[in-house]
């Protein structure tokens, strides 16, 4: 068993966030290539979708792109029903990146020396 240990998602990427009607896409951006497939490994469209399950998206689909060693994730009705709709004071859904990346992964001790430091979370 290899030792772990446990942080938000943050220390390990940075994200974006953007949207278009009623729907949102979340960008996870791995601070460094070792880190990427541990993010893979962890951030599946169903552990998103859990993440997000009060905004109830009809659908989360993930996209992703090795040579950036990023991810796209869309969130489907996610934003009650878009900036002309909602009632919600982020109908925009910008600040869905800072949410998700508060999510806990684990990092094996091998790879905590990419993480960035806690001071330098948001």
């Amino acid at each position: 068993m290899t030792d772990t240990t446990t942080v938000p998602l943050y220390r390990a990427a940075h994200g974006r966030t953007g949207d278009k009607g009623n729907r949102s896409n979340i960008s996870v951006i791995a601070y460094c290539p070792e880190l990427y497939p541990l993010l893979v490994a962890q951030l599946t469209e169903e552990r998103v979708a859990q993440r997000f399950a009060t905004r109830r998206p009809s659908a989360v689909k993930r996209y992703l792109l090795p040579t950036l060693q990023a991810m796209n994730f869309v969130l489907d009705q996610a934003l009650d029903g878009g900036v002309n709709d909602a009632l919600n004071l982020d109908s925009h859904g910008k600040a869905l990146s800072f949410f998700l990346l508060d999510l806990s992964i684990e990092v094996p001790a091998t790879l905590t020396q990419y993480l960035a430091a806690e001071e330098n979370g948001f």
